[in-house]
Parts: structure tokens; C-alpha cells; sequence
């Protein structure tokens, strides 16, 4: 009796054991904060110059002609706000905060980028359906977002991530986990926006 008592007892510690290793391993690769330490070792850093990414874009009036480059705008602020999906329930809030407070948020003369996976019909129904003042860019293959450490490890779409570019090209403010429902992660957003203005 004693006998089977012992064998019992251990087999679970031999299990967990066994088990251990691995179920650190998938925990740590389903963890979101070393996804989002992942991406951000992938995206460029403060004080580096914005990699340059031509894309097709719409706005309210439809699909854009000519595809847009970042280098573009050279000589203006711009704010890459990488988003997952075209009116799911925080990018609609994230964005409608942007068009509602654009005036407080960034300025008149900084350009704002919102870009996700939608293609550009998808963007340019919702631009219009939502009034947006701003172009929405098509990333269908992530590539940009692959450029930016913005692409979601586990699903096909760019995670939330907030990107400010001065005139010089250069990235001054990045934010790798952007909270589009606390106001203080907009309130941030400005302050950084206008650093870069000045």
C-alpha cells in the first residue's frame, strides 16, 4: 500500500517536470508584453530617420490617384498611426478622437497617416461614411508595418502603434502599445506632436 502511495505521488512531479519547460515556452510566446518587446525591438528608434514606404491611400472622396510616399512630406510633422482594422470598435474610437479633436491633437499643418490592412475601397467607404479629413493608407501586405515593428506576430493585421515624424524626416516620439481608449495616451500623443512643431 505504502508502495502505490509513493509511485502515485510521483508521477505528478515527474509530469511537471516533463511539463514545465515547455509550458514556460508557449506561455512566454503567447505573452503580449514580449510581443509587443519583440516589435519594438523591430521598429526604429527614437532619433533615426523614418523609413521611407510608398502606398496607396483613400480619403472621403475616394481611392487616391498616385500613391503616397512618406517622403512626401518632407519638411512637415507626421503622425503614423498604425491601426489593426477599419471600424472595428477602438480604431473607430482611436480615429473619431482624431478627427473630432485634430485642431488640439496636431495643428494645421501636421499630417496625420492612420494605416492599416484594409484595402483602399474599404478605407475610402469608411473615410466617407465617417468624415474623416485625412487620408487612410492601404498596408494590405503589412509591408509598412513590418517597417515600423507594427505588425501583429499571431494575426494578419498591424498592431496599435503611434509613430511622430519632424520636418527633418526623423522620428521624435514612437509608442508601441497605444491605448486608444485613455485619454492620456492622447494627451501625451499632443504633447509630443507639439514638441516636434516647435
Amino acid at each position: 500500500m505504502r508502495r502505490s502511495l509513493l509511485a502515485l505521488l510521483a508521477v505528478p512531479a515527474a509530469l511537471v517536470v516533463v511539463a514545465s519547460p515547455a509550458m514556460v515556452k508557449t506561455a512566454a510566446a503567447q505573452s503580449p508584453a514580449s510581443a509587443a518587446a519583440t516589435a519594438a525591438a523591430d521598429a526604429p528608434e527614437v532619433g533615426q530617420v523614418a523609413p521611407d514606404f510608398t502606398a496607396e491611400w483613400a480619403d472621403a472622396s475616394g481611392p487616391g490617384a498616385t500613391p503616397l510616399s512618406l517622403s512626401d512630406f518632407r519638411g512637415k510633422v507626421v503622425v503614423l498611426a498604425f491601426y489593426p482594422k477599419d471600424r472595428s470598435t477602438g480604431c473607430t474610437a482611436e480615429l473619431h478622437k482624431f478627427r473630432d479633436e485634430q485642431a488640439t491633437l496636431f495643428g494645421p499643418d501636421v499630417v496625420v497617416l492612420p494605416i492599416s490592412v484594409d484595402d483602399v475601397d474599404t478605407h475610402a467607404s469608411w473615410a466617407k461614411d465617417d468624415k474623416f479629413p485625412f487620408r487612410l493608407v492601404a498596408d494590405p501586405e503589412l509591408k509598412v508595418a513590418a517597417l515600423y515593428g507594427s505588425k501583429m506576430a499571431e494575426r494578419p493585421m498591424a498592431s496599435r502603434t503611434i509613430f511622430v515624424v519632424d520636418r527633418d524626416g526623423r522620428i521624435t516620439y514612437r509608442e508601441m502599445r497605444f491605448n486608444a481608449l485613455n485619454e492620456k495616451a492622447y494627451q501625451t500623443l499632443a504633447a509630443e506632436v507639439a514638441k516636434a512643431r516647435n
